[in-house]
């Protein structure tokens, strides 16, 4: 606990205080949920943690987003209003330290916890410095259990945490920095129209540049955590490999859509109430999703893109549900690319800093713009081998899981990598 708020302060000593402020109240209001002994008075406290929790988190990351639209819309009415900039300073990790310390009193009031005694083991679950900037989103339900005994060593899974980490740092380092990110920059930060072979290229290289990105630092928690004798569950499993955008979010970025799926989607009415509640239902959610990633519209419309997608897809699959499920491997393999091709036209207003850009991309994509090929040959066939490589490894370790856990191996990443490991068959 100690060296995890060591590391965050040496960033800025004043946000470990609003760190631990947070966390301190959060325990204070899951404690006074346990103790009351009637539903309103629990939902009370609930709404105070809530209130709370979502107030720092709006003002630090989008106190300024706000005022900006706030003027804009002000001026559509025929008002003249100039909103102040305010000289926030964005408290690093603050998106996922929230949900953490909220994951807590959520599951407290929903009964699927019992108020922790112990304020070390929550300030620790909040905290710990490996997933405390970056994810994955840890739930308190699945780490204050952990906490009950201290860890002892374990020789075999020190070391697959240590093989853990090396392969996390080659996603980020070497396929998500070194081969990716110059291709995704140079397209995305290029002013002028783009033939369709750069648009093309930019937008795959930033497809695989934030996958291994994210996923590689998510591997090296896991295995910072395992080192310690600590379970953090997977985050990413061969998201290149979906078939339908229902399975890509049950493999992209785990532990945030399983929290907007129980702490948002489900108390919403989840599928309950109707095809049209439902769609609605899919679509506020993916909006959230999307401005939780940052404050701008782009995110927003990312966020809404894929909620119109899940909307669509569960339209087709009532339709033709049967013809899906008894399909062939080569129209799973269609379907597949398919999702995979819909996923970049929405990585582009993800990446792009404005509308404009986005917008020009896509013409670029779709229609040719007619500039000149800014890629060379080497960055073009670089891009081209990672991007097919990726997809082709998420292919077969979907299809191929390992047959057995090795020693020491958290659980979910035998299935992620299978075969790198697999028993051989007998």
């Amino acid at each position: 606990m100690v060296a995890s708020y060591v590391f965050y302060g040496t960033w800025n000593p004043p946000f470990a205080a609003l760190l631990f402020a947070t966390t301190a109240l959060d325990f204070y209001l899951g404690a006074r949920m346990g103790a009351a002994s009637e539903p309103r008075a629990r939902r009370v406290w609930l709404v105070v943690s809530l209130v709370v929790n979502l107030s720092m988190l709006g003002f630090f990351k989008y106190g300024n987003f706000l005022l900006q639209n706030f003027e804009g819309l002000v001026g559509l009415l025929g008002f003249v209003y100039k909103a102040p900039h305010l000289d926030i300073i964005l408290p690093v990790g603050i998106s996922f330290y929230t949900f953490h310390s909220l994951s807590y009193t959520l599951d407290v009031y929903s009964g699927v916890i019992k108020p922790t005694k112990s304020l070390r083991d929550f300030v620790l679950a909040v905290s710990f410095f490996p997933q405390l900037v970056a994810g994955p989103i840890v739930r308190a339900a699945d780490f204050l259990p952990q906490c009950v005994k201290a860890p002892l060593w374990n020789r075999d899974r020190f070391l697959w945490g240590l093989w853990l980490m090396n392969l996390g740092l080659f996603e980020k380092v070497v396929l998500a920095d070194a081969l990716l990110s110059g291709s995704a920059n140079s397209v995305f930060g290029h002013a002028a129209p783009l033939c369709a072979l750069d648009a093309w290229t930019g937008t795959i290289a930033f497809a695989g540049q934030i996958f291994f990105d994210f996923a590689g630092y998510s591997t090296c928690a896991i295995g910072a955590a395992l080192c310690l004798g600590f379970q953090l569950k997977d985050n990413f499993r061969f998201p290149y490999a979906a078939v339908v955008f229902f399975d890509f979010w049950r493999r992209w970025h785990i532990s945030l859509s399983t929290f907007l799926r129980d702490f948002l989607y489900i108390p919403l009415g989840g599928n309950r109430g109707g095809a049209g509640r439902a769609a609605m239902n899919l679509i506020i959610v993916m909006f959230l999703g999307g401005l939780w990633h940052g404050a701008a519209w782009t995110f927003v419309a990312w966020g809404i893109l894929h909620g119109c997608y899940l909307v669509i897809e569960r339209v087709l699959i009532g339709v033709f549900a049967g013809k899906i499920q008894a399909s062939g491997r080569l129209t799973q393999v269609f379907l597949g690319l398919l999702t995979y091709v819909a996923v970049c036209v929405g990585w582009v207003f993800f990446r792009a800093k404005d509308f404009s850009t986005a917008l020009r991309l896509l013409h670029s994509m779709f229609n040719g713009g007619g500039g000149e090929l800014i890629l060379s040959t080497r960055e073009i066939l670089q891009v081209g081998i990672v991007t097919v490589l990726t997809i082709i490894f998420h292919w077969r370790l979907k299809i191929s899981p390992s047959r057995k856990r090795p020693a020491g191996c958290p659980a979910g990443f035998s299935e992620r990598l299978g075969p790198l490991w697999a028993a051989p068959s007998s």
